[in-house]
Order: C-alpha cells, then structure tokens, then sequence
C-alpha cells in the first residue's frame, strides 16, 4: 500500500505494520547492556531522515519529576516558579506545559493557585497513578492532560511487573480507556525506551494508542522516555539506543504525529543536551525538562539549556525573555537553598567568570574575545573574573570596572596606581601561603583603604 506522506510528501509504502511479539524470555540486550561494563553502542549504518517540525516546544517537570530529588517546594515557591516560567517562555508559550502532582492537599492547593493566576502558559498538566479515582481527581481540577507511567522494557515488564509484554500491554491500554472514561488526555510515559524491543514491543503497543485514540476522538501524547540515560544521537546507530531510530521509529511506524510526541532525557552518560536536540531535529515537537537540570539521578534535561538550544536552532528566541534564567537560579538559592554547582553553563557562579591573568587581558581589551555572548544583555550577567593569584594587573583593572560599575574616563587600567598597589596587596596575600579566591568584601575594603574612600 502506498501513501502520500504529509512529512515528505512522498509516496512511502504503509503495508507492513508490526504485531507485538509476547516472548517467553525478556530481551535486556545483553551485548549492549552487560552490566558489568560501560553500555556499548552498537552501529547499524541505517540513517533515518531529518525532520524537524514546524513549531518545536520545551515542556517542564521540575515540578514532579524534579521535586521528586529535591526537598518538596512549599506552595508559595512552586507558584513563583511556575510565574518563572510563564515569563521566560514569552507570550507565545514556548515553555508549552508543566506537570504537578496532585496526591496531596498541598499538591492540590498549589495547582489551584497556578490556575487562579491566568496564565496562557505553560499549561497545567498532571502526572497520577492509572486508577479511577486519580482520574475522577484531576477532571474536577480542570485538568485536561494527565501522564501515566507505561514502562516498556523488558527489564521493568518482566523483573518489575512481572508480567508478560501481553499482560503489561492490556494493563496499560485498560489505563487509556479509564482516562477516556472520565474526558482526560492521557500522556503515555514509555518509561527506559532505550532498553525496550522497539518493534516487538513499543511501535505495537503505541499502535493500539494510536487506534484507541482514534476510536475515542481523543488524542494520546507519547513521551518518549530515556530513564537511564542510554540515548545517543550519533546517525547510524542501532535501536535501542538510537534517538533519531526512536523518533522516526514512531512516526513512520505508528502515525505518532509530531506534536503528540516529545522527548524524556536524563543526563547519565552527559547527553541530555544532545539527546533532546536531536529529538527535536527527527520531528518530536516538544523535549521535556526540568529548571537548572535538577532531577532523579544526575538530573533532567536542563530547560535553561533548551532556551539556549531553541534559539540556536531557530535563530530567534521568539519573545522568550532568558534575563529570567539568572533571576529563576537567584531563587532557588536565595529561596529554596539550593546549592547551584558554580560551574554550571548559564546559571552557576563561574559560568562567565575568568580566573587567568592572561583572559581578564583580553576581557578588558574587548570582552567578546572570552565571553561566550553577551551574557549581560541575554542573561542580565555582565562576564567577571575572579582575582587569584594568577589574574594579573589586567584581571584586577577588570574586576574594579564592573564591580563599581565604572564607564568612560572613570575606568581604570593596569597602568592605574590604585591596580597596582591592589596588585602589590594580592601578591603578599598568596607569598603568605593564601590558595583561595580574594572575595569581593576583601577586595573593596582594601579598594577603599588604597583609594581614601573615593571609590
């Protein structure tokens, strides 16, 4: 059978479609998967094309599965973050959704103060258990969207449900049908796809989605789930582990359309950046996050580092305001007192802080030379240095100029007489045995000492 594809617009044979394949043995993909060594990646030299959609879109769950590794948010914190996120993804909601929980009165008040804000976006969505009274929960909240757990491998069917692929396929398509019941979307959370027999068991499982959907008027969001982190999106790798292969694998075998699909990434293995990406570029139009990464394990897919993607990708940051980005990780250490890794793209201390003498040089000089943009326009950060013992005279005249704010004839230099007797100063300090960082208290009490007070 053929048909005109609206991806490629191309006739593509439709006339084989995959049948579940309810094996007596689970398939863990011992080859990939030994265990007792790092996780191989296997290449098939099969390329799936590129197909970015038209509108691509960041969904959050720092709310759920975030607070999931993080002391629980009060509700007060939990409403300022999610106004943190209306306002970062801009009036055209680029920031599409976020998931809460909603087992407790807390839990539920939360939700109902999100809604009493008004806001377009991002769209309160929920994540409960599959049962009726979870259901019948988040209808009378007003919730359109729900998302349900749907564990896909062999590893969490057989060891962890143990049941049968036919078995755990009925129980999950029994949840759909109680979600249809009571007028809910159901978001479908194909838990460690990248351990999973994509064809045995995943494309015929989200086929029967995609016809009960049909059946019920009702659309099913599939969220495709890299739990461990086993993703790659190098082309030409084999399934599991291919994110191109997952992404194309649900379109073109299951009718996925793109915006019913999005991405799920941990960082185990450090491409969560990459894997989410790369979903976004084979045609998922949403990727999944959570605020500065925090989540199970070494964290979710940073939304920060999305924005950042988006606009790479798209050229534009389409309304989204990213000074918000350094006001959002203010909070959570100010308010939430979480400690940011000071090395952390965008939001950690030292992100656009240099401590080499011979970088502060070409900072003073023009800061594009080491600043990665302008970081303060786009995150409201002006790049600094840090004054150690290797900064030098041009660190020190750097630091003094956006400490104090100084322009024009007001700047300093590294010929300045104030530099150089801060230098002097800095040396002493690290000839007495000193390792550490001068803090800023330190510098500006010598600053006025050395400069009579007039700075």
């Amino acid at each position: 059978m053929l048909e005109l594809s609206p991806r490629s617009n191309l006739l593509e044979q439709k006339s084989y479609k995959y049948s579940l394949q309810d094996v007596d043995e689970p398939q863990l993909y011992r080859d990939v998967y030994s265990y007792d060594t790092v996780p191989r990646v296997p290449f098939n030299h099969r390329r799936v094309p590129m197909g970015m959609p038209e509108e691509i879109w960041i969904t959050d769950t720092s709310l759920r599965d975030g607070q999931q590794s993080i002391e629980p948010y009060t509700v007060e914190q939990i409403v300022q973050l999610y106004k943190y996120m209306s306002r970062l993804g801009g009036p055209y909601g680029i920031i599409r959704q976020t998931e809460m929980f909603v087992y407790s009165q807390k839990d539920r008040e939360a939700v109902q103060k999100c809604q009493e804000l008004g806001l377009e976006f991002p769209e309160i969505t929920t994540w409960i258990r599959a049962s009726k009274e979870d259901f019948k929960l988040v209808r009378d909240l007003g919730i359109r969207e729900t998302g349900m757990l749907m564990s896909c491998s062999d590893y969490h069917i057989f060891k962890k449900l143990r049941m049968s692929r036919k078995q755990a396929m009925d129980l999950y398509l029994g949840a759909v049908k109680e979600a249809f019941a009571a007028g809910v979307m159901p978001r479908c959370h194909l838990e460690d796809i990248t351990r999973a027999d994509f064809y045995g068991f995943v494309v015929p499982f989200v086929n029967e989605l995609m016809e009960l959907s049909r059946e019920a008027g009702i659309p099913v969001r599939i969220r495709a789930c890299d739990t461990m982190g086993y993703g790659v999106p190098y082309t030409e790798v084999a399934l599991p582990r291919s994110v191109p292969g997952i992404i194309y694998g649900l379109q073109h075998y299951s009718d996925v359309p793109s915006e019913m699909l999005e991405w799920h990434g941990h960082n185990d293995f450090y491409k969560a950046v990459a894997n989410a990406a790369t979903a976004w570029m084979y045609g998922a139009c949403a990727v999944n996050c959570s605020l500065l990464g925090i989540g199970e394990r070494t964290g979710n897919v940073p939304l920060e580092a999305m924005v950042m993607e988006y606009a790479s990708l798209r050229g534009s940051l389409d309304g989204m305001d990213t000074t918000v980005i350094t006001e959002i990780a203010e909070y959570f250490k100010n308010e939430i007192g979480y400690d940011v890794p000071p090395m952390t793209p965008f939001v950690g201390r030292n992100f656009n802080v240099t401590r080499a003498g011979i970088h502060a040089d070409g900072l003073l000089k023009d800061e594009e030379i080491y600043n990665i943009f302008d970081t303060k326009k786009i995150l409201g950060r002006a790049a600094s240095v840090a004054i150690s013992k290797t900064s030098g005279l041009a660190g020190i005249a750097y630091w003094i100029n956006e400490n104090y704010r100084l322009t024009g004839d007001k700047m300093v230099d590294k010929r300045s007489p104030l530099v150089v007797k801060l230098k002097e100063w800095v040396d002493r300090e690290y000839e007495d045995g000193r390792q550490t960082s001068l803090s800023n208290r330190e510098l500006e009490e010598k600053i006025t000492e050395f400069s009579n007070g007039e700075l």
